[in-house]
């Protein structure tokens, strides 16, 4: 497993981290045993670094994440996030009552004094602009309750702006083969800060498989039967904003330009690790199969200077029209 730095925090941590928001809920059936085995795989293989939040599974996600830290030996490091408990999601939600009382639930469910990193949880475009939020923030660490914070956001403007708060450590931003933006001036700013990069929605909520047919049905509780459109978040959370043939087209391509010996999961993760800039990338998983798959991309060999050329051509070709200037 390889490993890089996450902002100035002092951590190393693999580049192929474990995402939790499908152990927690929105992704149709889930079964806590087989969650915690593929969570238990993902230690044995190097993985450090886990993700979660407060509403992913109502902190059903937290607790079996907290669950594996406590049966563990090995040092882990856990992100959470708060916000979207609001209702509704509004800015002025993100004041220090809220945020006190969302941090204090997220310990109880993780079962710690402290949470390792905390970040805001793609809040309204606003907040970024509120300096008094990121004081909160501040103040909590200052009361021990937080080790570090960072945010997770929809949009490149967002991430640009929070690198503007000298204790944000860490920035969670859509970035895959269907979501070139961030690489483009993000990117640079937040290496010259030295402020991490998560890669999340990896392999764009399962599209960048491979595995999904035309007639692809999912379950009624499953983000991607319920949100195509943005009906209950925001649309890029779902195939990263891609409408969802255009993206079996684009994957038919990138199968062919897929190097010999990789997955197509595999691809999809090794092409965002050739970016320095990123932290890691945090794919999820149901089951250990899963997470054995998605790991190995951490070790393979660089992507050669023509296939990621090919990547660029797909998405000039099918993506960028659909999703480049949104996010």
């Amino acid at each position: 497993m390889q490993v890089r730095n996450l902002g100035s925090t002092g951590w190393q941590v693999s580049t192929v981290s474990f995402g939790s928001w499908a152990i927690g809920g929105t992704w149709g059936s889930v079964d806590d045993e087989e969650s915690l085995a593929a969570l238990n795989r993902a230690v044995d293989l190097g993985v450090n670094f886990f993700d979660t939040a407060d509403v992913y599974g109502d902190g059903r996600s937290e607790r079996l994440v907290s669950k594996l830290r406590n049966e563990r030996s090995e040092e882990i490091h856990v992100a959470t996030k708060a916000g979207r408990r609001l209702d509704p999601h509004v800015a002025s939600g993100y004041n220090r009552a809220n945020l006190t009382s969302f941090v204090d639930r997220s310990l109880r469910n993780l079962d710690t004094e402290t949470i390792d990193l905390l970040q805001l949880h793609c809040p309204p475009t606003e907040v970024f602009y509120m300096p008094e939020v990121f004081g909160v923030l501040d103040d909590l660490v200052q009361a021990g309750k937080l080790r570090y914070y960072g945010v997770s956001v929809e949009k490149v403007e967002e991430a640009l702006k929070a690198i503007e708060y000298p204790n944000v450590q860490s920035v969670q931003i859509i970035f895959n083969i269907f979501r070139h933006r961030p690489a483009e001036l993000f990117f640079q700013q937040a290496k010259a800060r030295k402020v991490g990069i998560l890669a999340r929605v990896p392999l764009a909520s399962g599209m960048l498989t491979g595995k999904f047919k035309p007639d692809q049905t999912f379950a009624a509780d499953d983000h991607r039967h319920f949100n195509r459109h943005g009906e209950e978040f925001d649309r890029g959370e779902t195939f990263s904003g891609v409408d969802y043939q255009t993206g079996l087209q684009a994957v038919d391509e990138l199968e062919a330009v897929c190097p010999a010996g990789m997955s197509m999961p595999q691809f999809a993760l090794r092409w965002i690790l050739m970016f320095d800039a990123v932290t890691c990338a945090i794919p999820g998983a149901k089951r250990a199969s899963q997470v054995e798959e998605n790991v190995q991309a951490a070790d393979l060999p660089p992507l050669s200077e023509e296939t990621m050329a090919a990547v660029d051509a797909i998405y000039d070709r099918h993506i960028r029209p659909q999703v480049h200037q949104r996010w």
